[in-house]
């Protein structure tokens, strides 16, 4: 089995919009009833997708990881509101993906993406109140709430989130070096 993390492109938005789908639905299906997640397909996400992307693409970062070819999650990374913190928008693994490690290697991969970025000095995302799966996942990889809160729309339901924060490493950051010894 081959994973390979990269940048998304127009072609995987298909998969991203269904993907995305399938994990809100199994992701959700204890927080927010089907009736109120319905209402949407995979071709809708998609292109949902597909616009948040093509507005936002210069500042932000579509990653998909793809396991023998097939995307089997992804990533959508930014600037936050705040000018020193960048924002996780978005992580999700196929349900049959979940606990396979995949979901870490993404996280990785936009934390170290963050620490490139000299005027972030912290990362922010935010996750459902409700939802004790990624909840853990977070605080397992170092990130705590930060006391924030707000209800956001999840499908047709207005739903808790909580937000998580962590302090940006920038041991990504290649150090400038000495020009003649100073």
């Amino acid at each position: 089995m081959t994973t390979v993390i990269r940048d998304a492109t127009e072609p995987d938005i298909e998969a991203v919009g269904a993907l995305h789908l399938a994990s809100r639905v199994t992701a959700y299906a204890e927080i927010v009833s089907a009736e109120e997640l319905g209402g949407t397909t995979p071709a809708a996400m998609a292109e949902w997708w597909r616009e948040r992307w093509r507005w936002e693409r210069d500042e932000h970062r579509f990653r998909v990881a793809a396991v023998d070819g097939t995307i089997a999650g992804f990533t959508y990374a930014g600037p936050d509101e705040e000018p020193d913190a960048a924002v996780l928008h978005a992580i999700h693994v196929a349900p049959g993906r979940i606990g396979s490690g995949l979901g870490r290697l993404l996280l990785s991969d936009a934390e170290t993406w963050f620490g490139t970025r000299a005027e972030w000095h912290r990362a922010t995302l935010w996750v459902l109140e409700a939802n004790a799966r990624a909840r853990g996942f977070y605080e397992h990889h170092g990130w705590h709430p930060d006391g924030a809160t707000r209800v956001g729309p999840i499908g047709t339901a207005q739903v808790p989130q909580v937000r998580y924060a962590r302090s940006v490493d920038h041991g990504a950051i290649p150090q400038k070096r000495p020009v003649n010894g100073r």
